[in-house]
Parts: C-alpha cells; structure tokens; sequence
C-alpha cells in the first residue's frame, strides 16, 4: 500500500508539498499539484483522513449518529432527507462527515462518547434518538459539541443545541382545522408516548381542545407507537365498537394505516370519516383521497442541524434552538360537516 512518502520521492517533491495539496492549499503550483494527482492515482494512494484527524490537534469531523434508518417503512423517507441536509450543509464546509446507523431502543454495543472519542469526532447530530436511551444522556453531558433533533435539550450544557419544527403549534393548526369544520366525535392516533414530539403534539391538541370548550376526555386517544401496522390493527378494532367523524393522526405513516382499515370497514374518506396526517412523506399527495397533513421540511432541518454544530465548534452560537418553519396542507381527506 502506497504511502505519503512513496508518492513525494514519485513526484519528485516533499511530503509537506504532497500533504498541502491534499488540503487544498494555495501555495502549490497548479503544474506540481497535477502531477502530485497523477502519481497518486498511478500508485492508488488516498490520504488517512482518520489519521489526518488524530494527528491534528482540531477535529474535523462530525459525526451523525441516527436511529431513524433502520425502521423497516419504506414509505418513511424522513431519516434519508435529514441525511441530505446535514451532507450538503457539511461537504460545503471545512468538516468531514462520518455516519453510524443504530436502532436506539436495542443500543448496548457502544456508547456514542466512545465512538466519537475513537475517531476523533468533534460534535454530533443526533437523530431518532429516545430521551430515555442511556448513551444519548452520557453524551450530552459530555464536552462534545451535540445538536439533537426533534428533543428539547434538557441540559444546562451550552455545547448542546437543538432544531426541530414548533410541534405544539403545527398539531394544535391541524387540530383547529378539524374542530373548525364542525368535527367533535374525534380519533386521535398518537406515536411513542415517551418521545418529545408525542409529548408536544397532545399540548397542541390539548390547546385546540380547550379553545372550544372541550378536554382530552372529549376524543377517544389511541396510542399505535407511529407505526402504520399497529394503527391499522387498531382502528379496526376501534371501528367494530365507535365510528368518529375524523381520525387526527400523528404521522403519516399512521395516517396510511387508518385509511386502510377505515375503507376495510366499507367507509368512504371523507364523506364518511376524515383522515389527516404529519409528516408530509412523500406518499401523502398520491393517497385516495390525498392526505391533509403538516408538512416538515426535513432537508432544511438537517441542513440547520449541521450549520447550528458548527457554530458551536466555532463559538458563533446565537441561540442553542433553531425552529424550522411546518406548513399545514390542506388536501382533500377532510370534509366540512354541517354545524347541526
């Protein structure tokens, strides 16, 4: 395996000309940095960028730690958008990016301190990690610059920041949307109860609830995990025993699982109940009808996840939570009923 030096006494220069012509520097000739390229790829040789890391003093590398992958949905296109926001906002700065898919609730192989620290990573983005996952807590009590998404940092820890859309505000809207045209008899299909945005989501709707004179006590809640599967099995259960006039659905994903069960059941959407959905997956325009949902612009939240970390690494932190706008789209699954 070619090395550094190989390809220097190759070139005919020295191994600090070869290394800044790696790093882009401004002082080597365009002519010798061509012919560095050209013995390189002739002696297949690629810079350590891993040894590059730990033989200098900065780290430049962030690392993107994600739960989100790994769920078995291949409608869920959420964990791959924040990718490409968090890649494109990284490769147009200094920082390397390096990824380490893991499922957060089966997590016992190594603690995210640890895979940072082994390979010199200097911040991190979180994503789809639960609150109550020990790792996640050893990290953000560390000295290594994190961002989490969709959590509200718990911490008094200035090297923490945080991005996520204002759930409160995008359920109650999708909540008012439906109380506005005449629904009371309402479902409400709920996600992970442990999870921040769960959490938020039901004071939204408590909030929308309450300007109408109503409470929680006034719909029917069902938790179905924001999985589509477990919201189909319960809504067929639920249909058997009550029919509401609309399901308010968490994600899209549960949204999809109530409009089956929902037709299954010989009903029409929305002449007979009205579905609305979160998220806004790619999937949500082409459904029969297409589904109201709240849009999230998952690709801006990754890029503002990657510009909030460096400005931590840098000092430049303004503020440690960035809310990145929702859009409420209105579709065609919810039908405005008569005020009688």
């Amino acid at each position: 395996m070619a090395t550094i030096k190989d390809v220097a006494k190759k070139a005919g220069v020295s191994i600090s000309v070869v290394s800044k012509t790696f790093n882009n520097y401004v002082d080597v000739s365009e002519e010798t940095r061509q012919r560095i390229f050209t013995v390189a790829k002739e002696l297949n040789y690629t810079p350590n960028i891993v040894a590059k890391n730990l033989s200098s003093k900065k780290q430049m590398t962030f690392g993107l730690i994600s739960s989100g992958v790994l769920n078995d949905n291949v409608k869920d296109n959420n964990a791959f958008d924040i990718f490409k926001g968090v890649y494109r906002e990284v490769s147009e700065s200094r920082f390397e990016l390096s990824i380490y898919l893991i499922d957060s609730q089966k997590q016992k192989q190594q603690s995210y301190v640890q895979y940072c620290r082994e390979r010199n990573i200097g911040g991190a983005i979180l994503q789809g990690i639960r609150t109550d996952d020990p790792y996640y807590k050893e990290l953000i009590n560390t000295d290594i610059p994190c961002v989490v998404l969709d959590i509200m940092n718990e911490t008094k820890n200035g090297m923490i920041g945080s991005v996520s859309i204002e759930n409160a505000q995008a359920s109650k809207e999708m909540a008012l949307h439906l109380l506005n045209r005449n629904h009371r008899r309402i479902a409400v299909m709920c996600g992970t109860k442990e999870t921040y945005v769960n959490k938020e989501r039901m004071n939204g709707l408590e909030e929308a609830l309450q300007s109408y004179g109503m409470s929680l006590s006034d719909v029917d809640v069902l938790d179905a995990d924001f999985s589509e599967e477990a919201a189909y099995e319960l809504t067929k259960a639920f249909l058997q025993t009550k029919q509401p006039t609309a399901f308010l659905c968490f994600s899209d994903l549960m949204a999809f699982g109530v409009m089956k069960a929902v037709k299954e059941a010989g009903l029409r959407i929305p002449e007979d109940v009205s579905v609305t959905g979160f998220d806004d997956l790619v999937f949500s325009g082409f459904t029969t009808p297409p589904l109201t949902t709240i849009k999230q612009d998952f690709v801006e939240i990754g890029k503002a996840a990657a510009k909030l970390l460096q400005d931590i690494k840098e000092n430049k932190l303004e503020r440690q939570h960035i809310w990145v706008k929702h859009e409420l789209m209105v579709r065609d699954s919810v039908k405005t009923l008569s005020s009688h």
